[in-house]
């Protein structure tokens, strides 16, 4: 089963772009939280990535006082000059679903996107890019709230609401407010490396690669107190020891409930049957010791729970679409600790 936290590029080309410009839009109404983390992520100076880090403004192209969630007015720092010289457009949303988006807004992302802007909307923002235009005939997602809606309004766009992000290359999309967390941190990894991307995550106290799709945040019972520590607390243990072979059974008892409850509440926790689970954490420990060791083959599926080098790149190869060695190759620090001058988004698996 492929990894549903994103949709990659079809095609092999890294999208690298030399200009580091990014512009958020802002605009009456603003989703305070998703331009937050627009400016938190691509705003901030971090002298760890050098003198190359992104040149940050923000724009409107409404002539207002400007109106944002929560109370506030936001002046915008930019104009319509820089949206043009902008390597990259940020959509933190969209003020509603049935609110029309202005002709200058489609006008000037159509123009930037012909030029050359890689164009990028965060949760409602994909209203914004649907109505330019910008998504037919294109794979996007938006909040799972949205995704109907969006799809009965706009039937050339392929939604898939299962997945946190979609990158297309040009043209990319998230799901709800936090996965536009997901998708900057990918956009920072494309552009700048692993390493990179790890640090900016650190620095958020977030995952650089969340595992999962949609589905794990869509309303569900939440568990009785006391189930959900027990079974926050075999997460842990099993995060802790994923070098042990792990059962339902076992876990189940480790939980003090029978299989057939065990399974239900941890899939009502975590979105996921719980051997799924387990192997999703395991490539995701594969996947960050590819990124910052040289560590063999060998060694990462011992120390993960995947038994073999030969298991490790069949589940890699199904999960992701590609071989450890070359997940290595574009997202690793190199035998000496360097990154790759050049760093590639994973293809989209075939599947």
């Amino acid at each position: 089963m492929p990894d549903k936290t994103a949709f990659m590029p079809k095609n092999e080309n890294p999208w690298c772009p030399a200009n580091r410009r990014v512009v958020s839009l802002v605009y009456d109404g603003l989703c305070t939280f998703e331009f937050g983390i627009t400016a938190e992520v691509f705003g901030l100076d971090r002298p760890e990535a050098g003198p190359n880090w992104y040149q940050f403004k923000s724009v409107s192209l409404e002539d207002q006082v400007l109106h944002a969630c929560g109370g506030l007015t936001v002046a915008a720092t930019g104009t319509e000059a820089d949206l043009h010289r902008a390597g990259t457009i940020i959509v933190p949303g969209w003020r509603g679903p049935d609110e029309p988006v202005p002709d200058q807004i489609c006008n000037a992302l159509v123009c930037a996107h012909a030029g050359g802007a890689r164009i990028v909307s965060i949760c409602g923002g994909a209203y914004v890019l649907a109505a330019a235009g910008l998504l037919d005939g294109r794979r996007a997602t938006t909040h799972w709230r949205f995704a109907e809606g969006l799809a009965q309004r706009y039937p050339a766009i392929e939604i898939d609401a299962s997945c946190l992000y979609v990158d297309e290359g040009d043209v990319l999309t998230s799901a709800g407010s936090s996965a536009g967390i997901d998708l900057c941190l990918h956009i920072v990894r494309s552009d700048f490396g692993a390493e990179l991307a790890n640090t900016v995550a650190r620095r958020l106290v977030m995952y650089s690669h969340r595992q999962g799709g949609q589905s794990q945040f869509i309303e569900r019972p939440v568990p009785m107190k006391r189930e959900a520590y027990r079974l926050s607390s075999i997460l842990d243990h099993v995060r802790a020891h994923l070098q042990h072979p792990h059962t339902v059974s076992s876990l189940a008892r480790h939980a003090g409930m029978s299989e057939r409850t065990f399974q239900r509440r941890f899939c009502s926790l975590t979105g996921l049957p719980p051997l799924k689970w387990i192997l999703r954490e395991r490539l995701e420990q594969a996947r960050i010791l590819l990124e910052t060791s040289s560590t063999p083959p060998n060694d990462i599926a011992s120390v993960t729970g995947l038994g073999s080098a030969e298991n490790l790149r069949f589940q890699f190869g199904r999960h992701y679409g590609v071989s450890p060695l070359i997940y290595r190759n574009r997202f690793g620090q190199g035998p000496e600790g360097a990154r790759p001058e050049t760093s590639q988004a994973l293809p989209r698996h075939p599947g």
